[in-house]
């Protein structure tokens, strides 16, 4: 039976580190499928299962479309190498780990440069519109970074991000980006796809020159409220789970080696 078929309360400690490898593995891969990625660089990260002080990543020149379930490194929130091989990059540590250890939700920080959102994020207003269901949806979970401050060599921008999103599971970075955390890597998939799809059709409809349709305030408090309160979870999960499942399905047809 597939690891990810079985509860995460039954599977061993190893069990749960392994898919969670696994899991980040298919991120990065469905990243450069959905063209999200830069390459080599932006950072997918995951907190190690059953530990407060580590977290995955990559190391530093792996394109995005070989990494493998055991490529990863474990990375201290002090910055040391704790387990793997490889060159540890810098923004990643310092964007990453801060936001790891103030955020208790954030098990999963991934941070793109794709390009809708990053287009959003250029423009000198780079809120989502209220101009359809999917951003009334993504709008309830994004904070906004209207202050672009430079390369995050320091690991006090993590911690100056971290209070940004606050509550909040997508961060939209001006003049930057877009940053997603979840407590699962399904969690942070989820919200940096639909993200990226509110910021490309919103941009479309800007496109076209003609005035957008924005919802009247009661039908945008009445369908948020309803995003809040009356999330439906078909078979006991979230719409995230199945989503990611139904990812992975794509995957093991099309580069089962992300499991290697």
């Amino acid at each position: 039976m597939p690891l990810e078929s079985v509860p995460t309360e039954e599977l061993t400690l190893a069990d749960q580190r392994w898919q969670a490898r696994i899991d980040l593995a298919a991120a990065h891969r469905l990243a450069v499928m959905h063209g999200f990625h830069e390459g080599i660089f932006n950072h997918f990260t995951l907190r190690v299962p059953g530990t407060e002080d580590r977290y995955y990543q990559i190391p530093f020149g792996t394109h995005w479309s070989e990494v493998t379930a055991s490529c990863f490194m474990e990375i201290g929130y002090d910055g040391a190498r704790l387990a793997g091989e490889g060159e540890i990059e810098r923004s990643a540590y310092c964007i990453h780990a801060p936001m790891h250890r103030l955020i208790p939700a954030a098990a999963a920080v991934f941070h793109t440069h794709m390009p809708y959102a990053s287009a959003l994020s250029r423009l000198e207003d780079p809120r989502i519109l209220p101009i359809g269901q999917t951003e009334l949806g993504t709008m309830i979970h994004t904070a906004y970074d209207l202050t672009y401050t430079g390369l995050a060599f320091d690991p006090a921008e993590g911690e100056r991000l971290a209070g940004v999103i606050g509550d909040k599971t997508v961060l939209m970075m001006a003049n930057h980006g877009v940053a997603t955390v979840g407590r699962t890597v399904a969690e942070a998939y989820d919200r940096l796809y639909y993200v990226e799809r509110v910021a490309q059709v919103q941009l479309y409809a800007m496109w076209t020159g003609k005035p957008l349709r924005h919802l009247p305030q009661e039908v945008i408090d009445h369908t948020m409220n309803s995003f809040r309160t009356s999330a439906q979870k078909y078979g006991g999960r979230s719409n995230a789970d199945w989503h990611f499942s139904a990812l992975k399905r794509i995957l093991d047809r099309k580069e089962p080696d992300y499991k290697d």
